[in-house]
């Protein structure tokens, strides 16, 4: 088992075991926040809240690299351990997230397998989950972009026996009018307290066994 200590103050992060110290070269921390008070002319309550978290930072590969999984897991828990606690921030208890998604956006001078690298890691994604409660993987989106680009995070319900939950399938989308820069990448979390207001479409487990007994 790995373990590491990470230091907020200095966002360094030491493998106990390894002895590898890196420092996370990170420009900024943007929060967007939605709350939706109405819905097809109707009242929204509760609340839908959208919240999301990213963290503008430098691209660590430069140019072409065959090995990305040891940067990504050397880097992973501490750019996940900042984006959850600019989330939880916000929206106080793991109990009151609902759905979760993440992103990726790697600058102009990056490949998208940069973007991948940082978010399709365990050391990435248990992380977010755990810090949520959740046990269902994370809808995800990762893509190249430039300042200002749309930034669109998928979101689904947490909890893998409820991943059918079609009034969870959310989305998140906003900008950085100044990110990512062509060696920067952009990499961020989204949570949802709750389904779409209104919804009432039904769900996958409906329509299944609505299909078996039309077989």
């Amino acid at each position: 088992m790995m373990v590491f200590l990470y230091d907020k103050k200095t966002m360094c992060v030491t493998w106990v075991r390894g002895l590898l110290l890196l420092q996370a070269e990170i420009r900024k921390v943007v929060v967007y926040e939605e709350t939706l008070h109405r819905e097809g002319g109707q009242a929204s309550s509760p609340r839908l809240r959208l919240i999301s978290s990213a963290i503008v930072m430098a691209n660590p590969w430069k140019g072409y690299s065959a090995d990305l999984r040891t940067l990504a897991r050397a880097l992973a828990p501490s750019v996940s351990a900042l984006l959850i606690e600019a989330t939880l921030a916000r929206v106080g208890k793991a109990e009151h997230v609902e759905a979760i998604g993440k992103a990726a956006v790697v600058g102009t001078s990056g490949e998208v397998e940069h973007a991948a690298a940082m978010i399709h890691t365990l050391w990435f994604g248990n992380a977010v989950r755990d810090a949520f409660e959740g046990t269902s993987f994370l809808p995800f989106t990762n893509k190249r972009g430039g300042p200002g680009c749309s930034i669109t995070i998928p979101l689904k319900h947490k909890i893998r026996e409820q991943e059918g939950s079609r009034g969870h399938f959310l989305t998140s989308e906003f900008s950085i009018p100044d990110a990512p820069a062509p060696e920067e990448m952009v990499v961020a979390i989204s949570v949802a307290t709750g389904p779409r207001p209104n919804h009432r479409i039904g769900d996958r487990y409906q329509d299944m066994e609505d299909l078996s007994a039309h077989a």
